[in-house]
């Protein structure tokens, strides 16, 4: 989908399609709305008081051809009650960009709210309207391969002297919007294509285009290491592991590293533990914090922040079979921790045990992880907020400061010393699992033995990687979340 910038009076634009957006809070128009409808000779206004149109969320209507307005087309979208902010903006653009495709309308122009800063209501347009456009149905013989094929975000016309910010605005928007196209590419591909190794080249071939540096770790490698968490969850299956290491050299003070560790579980059966077969089918998605964390480093590399970032994606399957792992299993992980298994469906963190460790071999100074890691989070924030944890309040507060302008909802959960007597361990160090209760907290603990000091950032998006039915601004499947967030992360970090 192309994308540009138009400084113009509404009624100037010229196209398929105009959009306004109007809200179901405000008794009298404002802003673009207000601008047209003087320009239509009340045309907006006149509707509203009709009834016709009340202006809730996702709302649209067709005007038509207006006299006083050059676009072939006006439509006027609802924004509901809600106060308008980048997260609201993002879904009211999936769900236009949904509508006016299946209006044959594959090019249009949206007026950017007025009440939103400008460069993030460009971000959230983008991004938006692209995550509406994508398609999960990808093996579908018989389907229409129809996409958006131009946004162009109108801005007033006094905005024009911002124009060299507000472009800079809109590349960093198109990263974003890529990393997650790329990202939900990755989660939506079936678990027989997906593999460890497919993920692998996948990411050779993206670090490549975007250049990046590539390693892909190998289970023989692997033991040379002693990652025996990593290796522990990957001997059940006959695919081989893979842990992908990307590095992106951009500068900076040369004191301070990013580090993002993903979990790649390309397909997890519970191992041993196996999982109950209903539902089953989406763990293909368990891969869903790696994709992320891949998105985010194609962004980054697209951004170029005067920053050095490390991403470690740990991708295995978890399976079970005559060799897979046991429950009361002691497996050593790399930092010599010795963890007991106590059920093999609690893998992610194994891997993730790995991946950060030796994220901070090679130089990490602060970590964020990114997995799927329990359905305990789910049952505390359903699917509407991804759970954050840290152990470090200074990183934390700049961490959130990039989620803010993210717009990517996500709830702090505590990290309690009390909690670690939960996974404290009998035969080995640490418990892989804590049991029934505050699962997602003692998950949490468990990472943080291997992240001691270091400031760590850690997000559950058990809940939020994946839409189980179609909403209107997206469809179902992969959503590509913390990408965004991932990526002001790196440029916050480097000043930008």
């Amino acid at each position: 989908m192309e994308s540009r910038l138009l400084f113009s009076a509404p009624a100037k634009v010229e196209g398929d399609a105009l959009v306004v957006l109007v809200s179901e809070r405000e008794p009298k128009l404002s802003g673009a709305a207000a601008e047209l409808d003087r320009a239509a000779n009340g045309a907006i206004a006149a509707l509203l008081q009709s009834g016709e149109f009340s202006g809730r969320a996702y709302e649209l209507l067709p005007l038509g051809k207006l006299n006083g307005a050059a676009a072939q087309r006006v439509f006027v979208l609802g924004t509901g009650k809600a106060a308008l902010g980048a997260h609201e903006l993002r879904r009211l653009a999936g769900a236009l960009g949904r509508q006016l495709k299946g209006k044959n309308l594959l090019r249009f122009a949206c007026c950017a709210p007025e009440q939103l800063d400008p460069a993030a209501a460009i971000e959230a347009l983008i991004t938006g309207a692209l995550g509406g456009d994508f398609d999960t149905g990808r093996y579908q013989r018989d389907r229409e391969d129809k996409q958006l094929a131009e946004i162009a975000i109108v801005l007033p016309e006094q905005l024009k002297s911002q124009e060299a910010a507000l472009a800079a605005a809109l590349t960093r928007a198109r990263a974003i919007a890529a990393g997650q196209d790329f990202a939900r590419v990755l989660g939506n591909e079936p678990a027989n294509r997906m593999t460890p190794s497919e993920m692998g080249r996948r990411a050779q071939a993206m670090a490549k285009s975007a250049g990046l540096e590539c390693e892909l770790i190998t289970a023989e490698r692997a033991r040379e290491l002693k990652m025996g968490a990593f290796l522990g969850v990957a001997q059940g299956s006959a695919e081989p592991p893979v842990m992908i290491v990307l590095q992106y050299k951009g500068g900076g003070n040369g004191k301070e590293k990013l580090g993002l560790v993903g979990k790649g579980i390309t397909f997890d059966t519970g191992g041993i533990s196996i999982k109950p077969a209903a539902d089953m089918d989406k763990m293909k998605f368990d891969m869903a914090g790696g994709a992320a964390v891949l998105g985010a480093m194609q962004a980054i590399a697209a951004l170029q922040p005067k920053l050095d970032v490390i991403a470690i994606v740990p991708c295995a399957e978890n399976m079970p079979g005559g060799r897979a792992q046991k429950p009361g299993d002691v497996q050593i992980a790399m930092s010599g921790k010795s963890i007991e298994v106590l059920n093999t469906d609690a893998e992610g963190r194994l891997v993730l045990a790995d991946g950060l460790h030796y994220a901070q071999q090679l130089g990490a100074t602060r970590l964020v992880d990114v997995c799927t890691l329990t359905g305990a989070i789910v049952v505390a924030l359903a699917s509407v907020y991804t759970g954050v944890f840290s152990n470090n309040e200074e990183f934390f507060a700049a961490f959130e400061r990039a989620r803010a302008a993210s717009g990517e909802k996500m709830w702090r959960m505590p990290v309690d010393e009390e909690y670690f007597e939960f996974i404290r361990g009998t035969v080995g160090d640490v418990l892989n699992v804590g049991g029934r209760w505050g699962g997602a907290v003692t998950a949490a603990m468990f990472l943080r033995e291997f992240v001691e000091q270091t400031p760590w950032v850690h997000l559950d998006i058990a809940g939020t990687a994946w839409l189980d039915d179609p909403k209107p601004w997206m469809s179902k499947g992969p959503t590509g979340v913390a990408v965004a967030t991932l990526v002001h992360l790196a440029l916050q970090s480097a000043g930008k």
